[in-house]
């Protein structure tokens, strides 16, 4: 069946160009990331020989990273630039300041990104410049001259699914000004290794690959012309070096080769070929080779691995990365793991420090290591954030977990809050299941994780059991990298799994039952992109597609959707028993169903997400249809050209909010798809695989920069208002403890993820600039609470008496007056009391720490906020919720907070006595001497600033000898024991308090008989 398409585009524009709205409606959004902190594919390694401790590591989908302390924290270097897919760094020898990145992967394999050419920094990675070479797509290698940093060559692998000519060997002599093709030797042969001769860099030998992947799964194609290449002049001409090899009659695939430093005529290869694969050894400068070890650990999956390198200053000493790491001592012949995991690390690239051999850094699927000892010992990978994520889902609990298969690395968890105060290695868990899983919770028990083909897993037993339709393979049924398992959002008995059928269990996985015929095509046709590749056989293959997708209606439980991997889309409205094929006619075969949506506000509405790139096609697709799929039109007005589309949802709460994720950043719309808009904000590019709108949060699994969630989208919810001055209403906020922690704070170069904000997220928009801006918060009693003005004096902290660096300081929030959307946070408590020291717990958390003591927490209910604007006043109401973790009832709660308010109140009371008096101390009537002592011994010496009002017991005095300083301190030191957790006071708490109250009313009192 074929069902019409509208395209929207042009068209959309104009009919919809009032649904525009400028980034400043909502430039405070932004992004955190979650982590996890355990790295994924790195291919990219370079370092400095004359600054051993500076490393570049390259990440598909992950950017350029820094390191300066020998791996011990990494920063990314190049999150402002339009990709994030890089293959390969250089660094000029001679002007280490002069960097180039090659974009795309670097390799050929079944799931990867393209990239957007080369880019250069002079400044040592600060800044960048695009440097052309756009349409190859994968930089396989880059290579700068030894002496002049204006000649660069760029092996460029092309178009991973089809031919095109931007493949071969390109040189600049002008600094990337421009580029020359200097060998080429057809549309499907790319170059995925270039390297000099070390001593003469007129000499040059380079690696040609013909390969394609195919578009359907585990399809990939070779031809007859790969092989290892040489050039004698500078890369103007080149031969192949054949003598030795293998070559095409007996299936010539990668070469990878590696040159001695010290004996320029020795070369090693690492060769991938149907017959007489293995590694092989030059020591004539290539001219003939000789077999020397046919071991397949070394040189085997060879289309993945093909490293090879050569110790700076001993030939015979080689290195090889594959699954594991390998080195021999007696020239290739005899070889031993020395560095790798069971479920293999996957290693792709090896830089040794030529002036320092010991230094070595490893690129690994698990991310970037390196060793200062030879190899002895490896810095960690698990302080990168760069996993890569395939699907994402958040269960239902407080705070919620959110979950996903990881490539490389399996399926985990990472809870969105840490109870630290950040997200550290505390807060994230495996989850029992393979790297490729879809993972989703049970929603009515959060600790049941089911996975993968299918997986259940118990978080509190940590036990794994396989609850797979099939417990012995029938052959029937196909299973390919990531298939799709849900929950029904209008049962959560119901889990669905998808194969090239759709399976139901209604009891965890005890008993399944086929819903769905075979959805799949019975004969796909072959796409044009196979191009060269295409035989007869393909015609006729077998049906080898599976069902992709799988969206259930939150409004209907007997409405599922599904989509293909192949191109198909099928609807059943009676709960499996009928299907109907509503494609769209615009999708054919291989046309890949990503993601499909079903409507929130309506069961005919669906969106659906197409990924073409397996075809070569690299233009967004999204389609909708709000009948059922009689019709569907295309929506990608407002996208990148070049963005292949993973994931399209329909908001929860906001009818025509949609957001996207393609295959470098987020968008979003606010008309149902007609018109898009970049929701990028400080997210770097990245692969965006998944997104799910979580309440009132967006969160966002992507293929090399982990997880990230922006907090409180309402300010999208509302652009309608777009435009005018206004208060977002704001989410419900939970009265969380910002940090439970008192141990010793986390270390700023661990790597840890951030919290959502401590307290309630305020947002509000200014048409235009204003003078004041005050932000009031109101309680049910119409009392003021907290006030915070534009006119108020950010704290300043005084470095000049800090026991401790800033650094792990928040920094002050400020009220803006500018034109636009802002956001500001409080904290859920009263102002901090008046005139106290700041002083700083244990519980600190980097750049995060509030400065205290604080005031004390509100009650759970419900408030008002109230934002006036030059004296315009508008209000939005706030509710206020208790942590759901904590079971106290209300009376209790009530009496904590009436305690901690008469130890605050009470604090203030004496702090407005104590500033009496210091005005009649030094006032200009003349006092006494008797009388001005006993004032200046009833305040005390100093100020209320007893570093055990933050750490411990605080020593009762005979009343008669307090002062009001003394007992300000034990009035500061009450509130915090009042307020350490969410429990009724203790009877001791409680009395401390009463007879503080019976000083304090004597000290009033003999304070009046001395004024």
């Amino acid at each position: 069946m074929r069902i019409f398409v509208v395209a929207l585009f042009a068209v959309a524009s104009f009919v919809c160009a009032a649904q525009s709205v400028s980034k400043t409606s909502y430039q405070d959004l932004e992004y955190r990331c979650i982590g996890p902190f355990r790295a994924s594919r790195t291919v990219g390694a370079v370092g400095i020989p004359s600054q051993p401790n500076v490393f570049f590591m390259g990440v598909n989908n992950g950017g350029v990273w820094k390191s300066d302390d020998y791996g011990r924290t990494w920063n990314p270097i190049f999150d402002d630039q339009p990709t994030g897919s890089v293959g390969d760094i250089a660094v000029s020898p001679t002007q280490p300041d002069i960097i180039y990145v090659g974009s795309g992967e670097g390799l050929h394999r079944p799931d990867l990104s393209v990239g957007d050419g080369i880019f250069k920094s002079t400044d040592g990675g600060k800044s960048w410049t695009h440097v052309g070479l756009n349409d190859v797509q994968q930089i396989g290698r880059l290579i700068i001259h030894p002496t002049n940093p204006d000649i660069v060559f760029a092996a460029g692998l092309g178009h991973p699914y089809g031919a095109n000519e931007m493949r071969g060997i390109f040189r600049t002599t002008n600094g990337g000004k421009s580029w020359e093709k200097v060998f080429y030797i057809n549309h499907n042969t790319g170059a995925i290794q270039i390297e000099f001769d070390p001593t003469n860099p007129q000499i040059l030998y380079a690696d040609m690959w013909e390969h394609q992947e195919g578009p359907w799964e585990n399809a990939a194609f070779s031809g007859p012309n790969s092989g290892l290449y040489k050039s004698t002049d500078g890369g103007t001409t080149w031969r192949q070096l054949t003598s030795g090899l293998p070559g095409a009659a007996q299936g010539l695939g990668r070469i990878g080769f590696g040159i001695s430093n010290s004996n320029p005529k020795r070369l090693y290869a690492t060769v991938d070929a149907r017959q007489n694969g293995g590694i092989y050894r030059s020591d004539d400068a290539g001219e003939s080779w000789s077999l020397i070890t046919t071991d397949r650990r070394i040189w085997g999956r060879g289309g993945d691995f093909a490293e090879i390198r050569v110790h700076p200053e001993n030939p015979d000493v080689v290195f090889a990365a594959n699954v594991a790491a390998y080195k021999s001592i007696d020239g290739g012949k005899t070889w031993w793991s020395f560095k790798g995991a069971p479920g293999g690390d996957d290693y792709h690239r090896l830089w040794i420090n030529p002036e320092h051999p010991d230094i070595m850094f490893f690129a690994v699927d698990q991310g970037a290591t390196i060793s200062v000892n030879g190899g002895k010992t490896w810095s960690t990978w698990l302080n990168q954030p760069t996993s890569q994520m395939y699907h994402v889902a958040t269960d239902n609990q407080f705070p919620y977990w959110v979950y996903g298969g990881q490539q490389e690395s399996g399926a985990i968890g990472v809870a969105s809050r840490g109870n630290g105060g950040q997200i550290s290695m505390r807060d994230w868990i495996g989850v029992g299941n393979d790297e490729y899983a879809t993972i989703v919770p049970d929603p009515k028990n959060p600790d049941i994780i089911y996975g993968g083909r299918v997986m259940k897993f118990n978080k509190k037993t940590g036990q794994s059991q396989s609850v797979s339709p099939e417990a012995l393979r029938s052959g029937q049924y196909r299973m390919l990298r990531t298939l799709p398992l849900l929950f029904h959002p209008k049962d959560p008995n119901m889990l669905l799994f998808g194969t090239n059928v759709l399976w139901k269990t209604m009891n965890g996985g005890d008993k399944w039952e086929i819903i769905s015929p075979d959805l799949t095509r019975k004969q796909p046709e072959v796409p044009a992109s196979v191009g060269d590749f295409k035989t007869p056989e393909m015609e006729t293959m077998r049906q080898r597609a599976v069902i992709y997708a799988v969206s259930a209606s939150p409004l209907d439980v007997n409405t599922i959707w599904a989509g293909t991997d192949d191109g198909l889309v099928h609807i059943t409205k009676d709960g499996g028993k009928n299907w109907k094929e509503v494609t769209p006619s615009a999708l054919k075969s291989w046309d890949k169903v990503s993601i499909m949506d079903a409507g929130h506000f309506d069961a005919n509405t669906a969106y659906m997400a197409i990924n073409a790139i397996r075809k070569d096609d690299m233009k967004p697709h999204i389609y909708r249809t709000h009948d059922g799929g009689a019709s569907w039109t295309e929506i990608t007005n407002g996208m990148n050209p070049m963005g292949p589309v993973n994931v399209v949802r329909e908001d929860i709460k906001q009818k025509g909010l949609l957001f996207a994720g393609t295959e470098r950043e987020v968008y979003f719309s606010i008309d149902d798809g007609a018109n898009w808009q970049s929701l990028r904000m400080n997210m770097p590019a990245t692969s965006i695989r998944d997104l799910v709108i979580h309440g009132d949060d967006l969160v966002i699994g992507t293929h090399g920069r982990s997880i990230w969630i922006m907090d409180n989208i309402n300010p999208l919810r509302e652009l309608a208002k777009s435009g005018q001055t206004h208060l977002v209403k704001p989410p419900v906020a939970i009265r969380v403890r910002d940090n439970m922690f008192l141990d010793t704070p986390i270390l700023p170069e661990e790597p840890t993820g951030k919290n959502p904000p401590d307290g309630a997220i305020l947002d509000y928009t200014l048409a235009q600039p204003a003078s004041e801006v005050v932000l009031q918060i109101v309680g049910a009693d119409g009392q003021v609470i907290r006030t915070y003005s534009s006119k108020d004096k950010p704290e300043v902290l005084d470095t000049t008496s800090m026991q401790y660096p800033t650094y792990w300081f928040r920094p002050a929030q400020k009220i803006s007056t500018a034109a636009g959307h802002h956001r500001f946070i409080w904290d859920l408590k009263y102002a901090p009391p008046v005139g106290a020291p700041r002083q700083h717990s244990i519980s600190a958390v980097y750049q995060n720490t509030p400065t205290g003591p604080q005031g004390p927490l509100v009650t759970p209910g419900n408030y008002t906020v109230r934002l006036v604007v030059d004296g315009k006043s508008m209000e939005q109401p706030l509710e206020v919720k208790m942590d759901p973790r904590v079971n106290i009832s209300a009376a209790d709660l009530q009496s904590q907070f009436d305690y901690s308010m008469q130890s605050y109140n009470a604090y203030h009371d004496l702090q407005k006595m104590r500033e009496s008096i210091e005005a009649q101390l030094n006032g200009k009537k003349k006092l006494k001497k008797t009388q001005y002592t006993s004032l200046r011994d009833m305040v005390g010496e100093g100020a209320p600033e007893n570093p055990d009002i933050m750490y411990g017991s605080i020593t009762e005095v005979p009343a008669d000898k307090e002062t009001i300083v003394g007992l300000q301190d034990k009035f500061l030191h009450m509130q915090l024991v009042l307020q350490n957790a969410d429990v009724k006071p203790t009877s001791q708490a409680m009395d401390g308090v009463k007879r503080l109250l019976a000083i304090k009313t004597e000290m009033e009192r003999k304070r009046e008989g001395l004024k």
